[in-house]
């Protein structure tokens, strides 16, 4: 017969549908409160999101191929190239001038966002607005749930990249 502890202790299917239901105070309430305080009423989601690619992806956090850019929003957003074009363009002009549009020195061809001086302010006022907010939630959360959390969410993202590369070896597609 199995012990009490053995009959109360969730399964891995129980915790995957356990951890389904965060999916949508998780993604749909928590991280669009959070990206709208990261875009500072002043940046549409594509634009905060095009920010955030070059700050987490781009060489030295400051210059990301278009290619690139484009690649990696269409596997978050169903966005065409025209749509990137014109976020891309709304922050290389005045008011925002936050990035400027180079030609790819290993491609004539091929286009480069560089920050600027101003995109690289604002990335670094978006990550401290990014930080605040979570602030907010943190506070009220225990110290050692938080570290718990903070670990978790490591291996998940980790174990997230084993199984999206196992798809792309089976596939031959990264969505």
């Amino acid at each position: 017969m199995a012990s009490t502890a053995q009959k109360t202790r969730p399964g891995p299917t129980d915790l995957a549908a356990e951890l389904l239901e965060f999916f949508y105070p998780i993604h749909y309430q928590g991280e669009m409160a959070l990206e709208d305080a990261l875009r500072g009423g002043v940046l549409t989601r594509k634009q905060a999101a095009i920010l955030w690619l070059i700050r987490s992806e781009g060489a030295q956090g400051r210059c990301m191929r278009r290619k690139d850019i484009e690649r990696l929003m269409q596997n978050w957003f169903e966005v065409s190239s025209p749509a990137i074009t014109k976020a891309i363009r709304g922050m290389a002009r005045p008011p925002l001038s936050l990035v400027q549009v180079i030609e790819d020195p290993h491609s004539g061809r091929e286009k480069q966002m560089l920050l600027t001086a101003k995109g690289e302010r604002f990335l670094l006022n978006m990550v401290a607005r990014g930080q605040q907010f979570l602030q907010q939630i943190v506070e009220q959360i225990p110290e050692e749930l938080v570290k718990t959390g903070v670990e978790f969410l490591r291996h998940a993202t980790a174990a997230f990249e084993r199984v999206r590369a196992a798809a792309v070896a089976r596939n031959g597609k990264r969505r």
